[in-house]
């Protein structure tokens, strides 16, 4: 007889299927809860800086580089133009006050001045044609003066004794006029005489002056020529160093043209060129320190060149303390200048990090060590060591610093 079978309930079939569902679930629970929340990256602590922010003493510098040059540099230019016809020293040549350095030529200048000397000595014999010819009319005067005194004289004796004998009526009126007008000619002719030699004293005085003051004028200008000639010579202005003569045998050099300079050896100052970000913070007297020989050296700015050029700005810098042995002129020295007094801060060592993040989140260690996380930082000034952190951190914080290159959008590093 027929007899009832009873259907399965878990079946092979209905079990594959009730677990495959399962695992589906249990494949979207795992997904949500892997890529829900922050994103996060496994690191290796052993590929990155871990540094920690302490309190210390800050001060904002900027590393620049500067030329040492010599005090000071007087410079070299032809002051007449010529040929070249002889170097006495090379470059680089220790000079003495007044040593030559080259010689130039110029048939110009020569013929210029045997002119001016013509002109002088032709002035000097007219001057003393002049002063012979005053000299001879002075003496013409002079022997009419004594003429008119003797004539005055005998005048004045036959005036008188017509006088008497005209009293004494033994001679007429007539006869005594005639001698009383006579002797008062002769006595207004030696006036006369008299404002003529005084006029002729002072025209000769005159003249003699004038043709000094023209001699002189020549003189002063062959002084001038000769002087011209003798610029021909290029002599050293200072005692120094001899840099940068720039002339050959043969060259011709134009009046005021450049030919060298002559650095004085009495000290050396440090031209640094900076960027322009910072003019408004330059002044003279701020400091700047370098390394030299496993030294340390100290400058002060003297002077602030304010003219911009390629987006930089120049500054003179003295040595305020010993100067380096073995420094020469043309040495590169890199130099740390102060923009601020020393002072006390929250110091962050610098890092790689400040390239991805600008200065405004670092990832901060966790207390136990195991993980990084993103906090948000405000930064300061900086020096070529340390960031000055003004808010996000604290003294003992562990942060990294090194670069955040590859962690993209990454909220949060698992340390390894």
């Amino acid at each position: 007889m027929d007899r009832v079978i009873q259907k399965k309930k878990w079946n092979t079939k209905r079990i594959l299927t009730i677990v495959g569902i399962a695992a589906i679930v249990a494949l979207i629970g795992a997904s949500y809860y892997f890529t829900s929340g922050k994103p996060k990256l496994n690191v290796d602590t052993e590929r990155i800086t871990i540094s920690e922010v302490k309190q210390g003493v800050f001060q904002e510098t900027i590393p620049v580089n500067g030329v040492v040059l010599p005090l000071t540099s007087i410079y070299l230019d032809a002051q007449e133009g010529g040929r070249v016809e002889e170097k006495y020293v090379e470059d680089g040549a220790i000079m003495k006050k007044g040593q030559p350095i080259l010689r130039l030529s110029n048939t110009d200048l020569l013929m210029t001045l045997m002119s001016q000397q013509n002109t002088v000595y032709n002035t000097l014999t007219q001057m003393q044609i002049n002063n012979n010819n005053a000299l001879q009319n002075t003496v013409s005067k002079l022997n009419q003066m004594a003429d008119v005194e003797s004539q005055l004289k005998e005048a004045e004796r036959l005036y008188k004794l017509n006088k008497e004998l005209y009293d004494q009526k033994v001679i007429g009126s007539q006869e005594f006029k005639q001698s009383e007008i006579n002797y008062n000619y002769l006595l207004d002719k030696k006036m006369l005489t008299e404002r003529i030699l005084e006029q002729d004293s002072l025209s000769r005085l005159q003249q003699s002056k004038q043709d000094k003051q023209s001699y002189a004028g020549s003189q002063q200008a062959l002084n001038i020529m000769q002087k011209k000639v003798g610029d021909l010579i290029v002599r050293a202005p200072v005692d120094g160093q001899l840099t940068s003569l720039d002339a050959e045998i043969g060259e011709n050099k134009n009046k005021g043209q450049r030919l060298g300079q002559i650095d004085v050896l009495s000290g050396f100052k440090v031209r640094v060129d900076v960027d322009e970000h910072y003019i408004s913070r330059i002044y003279p007297g701020q400091k700047g320190r370098f390394t030299f020989a496993d030294s340390s050296y100290e400058l002060e700015i003297k002077k602030v060149f304010t003219q911009v050029t390629n987006g930089r700005f120049q500054v003179d810098m003295e040595f305020t303390g010993k100067v380096p042995k073995g420094i020469r002129r043309g040495q590169t020295l890199q130099t740390l200048l102060a923009l601020s007094d020393e002072r006390k801060s929250l110091l962050l060592p610098r890092g790689g990090f400040y390239q991805q993040t600008g200065g405004n989140w670092i990832f901060k260690v966790s207390e136990d060590g195991s993980k990084a996380y993103r906090v948000n930082i405000v930064l300061g000034n900086q020096n070529q060591d340390y960031y000055e952190v003004t808010e996000g951190l604290n003294p003992g914080d562990k942060v990294v610093t090194s670069s955040y290159e590859n962690y993209g959008n990454m909220q949060e590093l698992i340390l390894k």
